[in-house]
């Protein structure tokens, strides 16, 4: 079955297209009616019914109302919020600034007791330096093209959030593919240290530390997308444009049984850390 990171916030927004567009035919109005009644383009309509565009409380409260049934506008708000809260550009969630983002994460990662995270593009945030970190929020301010001015200070932030992991009572199940201990995302001497201290975390209690090889034959799963899975309840998936969460129980099973896969193909141990050194020996 193939992975769709974005189809779960698109299905709620589809939920909501469909129950304006229900009023609209409820209430006996053709496609242009709303349009004229609330004062926009009838393109609008059209857009906002195929959820192409996600209508603002005004908007709903608008329909509503020239829908003769304002009573069912709140409810419909509400399910609209949810609908984009699952879909989170990071224009918006870097507009603090990069520390801000971090320290955001701080509450919600101390809820959580089993954290399963894939990455085929970066060493996990989890398993970050310093110097790793800062490079990689360097990158992410100039693709933004974000003032760079907090990049150590929320580099410090992510550190300081996964010391998490030295604390009892959580599980930390971290995969990479073999090619992101070659990716060099920042200096030799910043990428020697990140790769020194992957030669040790893989000792850390709490921590599961497995790596695909690029030579694993007959791959059941291809390199994915990065993704995190937060307990059973929740995947969040780093597109290039946003964030995308996943609460759907069916959805959620879909990653899990891909990351399932995927574990089964990565080395841990002795190999494991073979593979790191000969990825410290490259650096030479």
């Amino acid at each position: 079955m193939p992975l769709s990171p974005s189809s779960s916030a698109q299905a709620a927004r589809e939920v909501v297209a469909r129950s304006l567009r229900d009023l609209r035919k409820q209430a006996g109005l053709t496609v242009t009616e709303p349009a004229e009644r609330c004062n926009w383009h009838h393109a609008k309509t059209f857009r906002v019914e195929n959820a192409r565009t996600a209508p603002s409380a005004k908007d709903i409260r608008l329909w509503c109302s020239a829908c003769r049934v304002p009573d069912q506008a709140e409810g419909l708000i509400v399910q609209s919020l949810h609908a984009e809260s699952m879909y989170s550009e990071w224009r918006h969630q870097v507009r603090n600034g990069l520390k801000q983002m971090q320290d955001n994460l701080v509450f919600f990662f101390r809820k959580t007791q089993l954290f399963r995270v894939y990455s085929s593009t970066l060493v996990p945030g989890l398993l970050q330096t310093e110097g790793y970190a800062a490079a990689v929020l360097r990158a992410v301010a100039d693709f933004r093209e974000l003032p760079a001015d907090d990049g150590a200070a929320a580099a410090r932030a992510r550190v300081d959030r996964s010391r998490i992991v030295h604390e009892p009572g959580r599980r930390f199940v971290l995969l990479m593919e073999e090619t992101v201990l070659h990716h060099q995302v920042a200096d030799a001497e910043a990428m020697a240290a990140q790769l020194g201290y992957l030669l040790t975390a893989g000792a850390i209690p709490a921590v599961s530390l497995g790596i695909i090889p690029m030579a694993t034959r007959e791959r059941k799963q291809w390199p994915r997308e990065t993704f995190h899975v937060y307990d059973d309840a929740l995947v969040s998936v780093e597109l290039a444009s946003a964030q995308v969460k996943i609460t759907q129980p069916g959805e959620v099973a879909v990653y899990l049984k891909a990351f399932e896969q995927l574990r089964g193909m990565a080395v841990y141990g002795a190999d494991a850390r073979a593979l790191i050194t000969k990825a410290i020996d490259a650096l030479a």
